[in-house]
């Protein structure tokens, strides 16, 4: 961070949280001078809820903000304390990286991180507001006094707009437990005419490690050969620790379902709309009466920390509630509860305000990023926050947005639904919706994105280097598969018979003797001098050689598709378009159309209850406009 402040930044970001701190981070290695405006500066990139990274689907997120030069997969590896690959029962597309993370080390590293950003500086006060001139944002009115002018600004507000608490019955104001809410912000953005709706989240209770009888319950370790979050780790900075495996009983429903009335859900304080896909341990009671048990896992919360996190009970009923609660749990019936957990309520703005490069359709130079567009997750905030201090930065330095479509990226994925659909929950990534997450798997994120990184100037020399020397090696090795043939030779079905593999009756490239069940790089790279070479590759080429093998014809399929999906895209829609003067829409359709305000034709097709019939007369409207101009 450099010394002197100066009297105006290219970009403002609000909010250090996991969003703000991509965002800025971004902006200023594109060469912004950016600030970093936050309520607390103690709690930069706080992890307020899990102490863990990645997960289904998030784990592709974190992957692919790695990819692009950005610093979450970085920090996980360097603070991890344990790894897991989930659903290996499964195909590579799903394959997810998940976390557990030291809940000190994650914030203190990220804060350094930012603290020796050139040109990064940080500021530790409240936004109150937003400059607005001439229809444009400029700059932002810190709680200390005066402005600050800036060609573009982010909002990364996390919870923390019109905060308020939920222990129970109790309610306190708050953007987490510790900090204040931001309430001027949140009127000034309804005074400025964004659509701002009501979410909630919550948190579990924090539980004493030394009150709980962990010997008593199965262990969960992590991996024997982790697998890293940056395409730059080889292997975890710091020891490794198991997990263990608790579970709610009977006692523990009947407890909830004698204090539901105690239940701020269940009671009426709340109104704002919870994530269906993490729902409170009082919903899971509730939805699924049927179930007499679910499962908690009780996670450390760091190499240094007393504490638990015990997973999948989120709660806000009454604290003392919450101790008899715990109690009915195997391992826990002497547990103390450090700090309860609870509910919280806070604003949001509608997504489908923002273009595809995360800037408001309704005030340029206003960008948002994280939980303010409706998403839950660390990873869903980080990404956006990527992508949004990208677009700014660019802005600033007169440059053209940068779009991510859906067939490149799951963060493309993630700010199409939102910017197209908007969300009336917190928004939670899944790979289910992704169409083309046959090609858009963890594994190739490298070899998708890092490219896209280096030309929008994330992705430094180093990284560059790293990914180029592995790139070259892949593309050696396919294409040594597919132009060696391997012959029905005595000698080649010998080893083959050594290798429990059926004898060739015929020639097959290599590629194809690959593909069979069982069979690996190592073994194929035996059947051939030519082949030899396969022997030396780095073990993450091994890997992405064998899965683009073995899903060759998938990809083939997919890629077409891709082709189809890409040429829909192609066709820009202006922004400013009149939809209510094109005539043979319906009034529903225009009113979608108009509220949405889609970049294309593919993204106007993804918008509820608009028809094929509406798109045709989309597309011959385009081919007018065409003509027009060529005239």
């Amino acid at each position: 961070m450099s010394a002197e402040f100066p009297d105006s930044f290219d970009v403002v970001v609000v909010g250090a949280g996991h969003a703000g701190c991509e965002a800025a981070l971004a902006a200023a290695r594109l060469g912004a001078k950016c600030l970093l405006a936050t309520i607390n500066l103690a709690h930069i990139a706080a992890l307020s809820c899990n102490p863990a990274v990645g997960g289904l689907a998030k784990g592709h997120l974190v992957k692919e903000i790695d990819a692009l030069g950005g610093e979450m997969g970085l920090n996980t590896d360097a603070t991890g304390i344990q790894f897991r690959l989930l659903n290996q029962g499964k195909g590579p597309a799903v394959w997810s990286s998940r976390a557990q993370v030291d809940i000190d080390r994650y914030p203190r590293r990220m804060a350094q991180v930012c603290a020796e950003q050139p040109g990064l500086w940080l500021l530790d006060d409240e936004v109150q507001g937003l400059v607005v001139t001439k229809g444009r944002v400029a700059g932002i009115r810190p709680g200390r006094g005066g402005e600050i002018a800036a060609k573009a600004v982010i909002l990364t507000t996390g919870t923390f707009l019109r905060g308020v608490l939920h222990v129970g019955l109790t309610q306190s104001r708050g953007g987490r437990m510790g900090d204040p809410p931001a309430d001027a912000l949140s009127e000034q953005l309804t005074a400025l005419g964004c659509n701002l709706g009501r979410l909630k989240t919550g948190t579990t209770p924090r539980l004493e490690m030394d009150s709980l009888d962990l010997d008593a319950l199965p262990q969960q370790p992590g991996d024997e050969q982790p697998r890293m979050f940056s395409f730059l780790s080889s292997a975890p900075v710091l020891p490794q620790r198991v997990c263990w495996l608790s579970h709610t009983t009977e006692a523990t429903h009947q407890l909830i379902r004698d204090n539901l009335d105690q239940a701020p859900m269940y009671a009426g304080v709340i109104t704002g709309v919870g994530a269906r896909y993490c729902p409170s341990l009082e919903d899971k009671v509730v939805r699924f009466p049927d179930k007499d048990s679910h499962q908690v896992f009780l996670e450390p919360q760091g190499l240094d920390s007393p504490l638990i996190y015990p997973n999948g009970i989120p709660t806000s009923l009454p604290a003392e509630v919450q101790h008899l609660m715990v109690r009915t749990m195997p391992g826990c019936e002497r547990a103390v509860i450090a700090r309860p957990g609870y509910a919280i309520e806070y604003d949001y703005s509608d997504p489908r305000d923002l273009t595809p490069w995360l800037e408001s359709k309704h005030l340029p130079g206003l960008y948002m990023a994280g939980q303010i567009n409706g998403t839950s997750g660390y990873e869903e905030a980080g990404a956006q926050g990527l992508w949004a201090g990208i677009n700014a930065a660019r802005s600033a330095q007169g440059l053209e947005p940068v779009i991510l479509d859906r067939s490149q990226a799951y963060l493309g994925v993630l700010i199409d639904d939102l910017v197209t659909k908007g969300t009336g929950e917190p928004y939670r990534m899944f790979t289910s919706r992704a169409e083309f997450r046959l090609t858009l798997r963890e594994d190739n994120a490298d070899l998708r994105l890092t490219p896209l990184g280096r030309e929008l100037g994330l992705v430094d020399d180093a990284r560059w280097a790293a990914f180029s020397a592995k790139r070259a090696q892949v593309e050696r090795a396919l294409e040594l598969l597919e132009t060696v043939r391997l012959n029905p030779t005595a000698e080649v079905n010998d080893r083959l018979a050594d290798l429990n593999s059926a004898p060739l009756r015929r020639p097959h490239r290599a590629a194809e003797v690959l593909r069979r069940p069982g069979m690996d790089l190592a073994q194929v790279a035996t059947l051939h001098p030519a082949l030899a070479e396969l022997e030396a590759l780095e073990p993450a080429a091994v890997e992405q050689v064998q899965i683009k093998a073995a899903y060759a014809g998938y990809e083939q399929r997919e890629r077409e598709q891709v082709e189809r999906f890409r040429a829909k895209e192609a066709q820009a829609l202006p922004l400013d378009l009149d939809y209510q003067a094109i005539e043979g829409l319906s009034h529903e359709v225009r009113e979608k159309l108009t509220r949405v305000r889609p970049a294309s034709l593919g993204q106007a097709a993804r918008i509820s209850g608009v028809t094929p019939a509406a798109l045709a007369v989309l597309q011959l409207t385009l081919h007018r406009l065409e003509r027009a101009a060529a005239d």
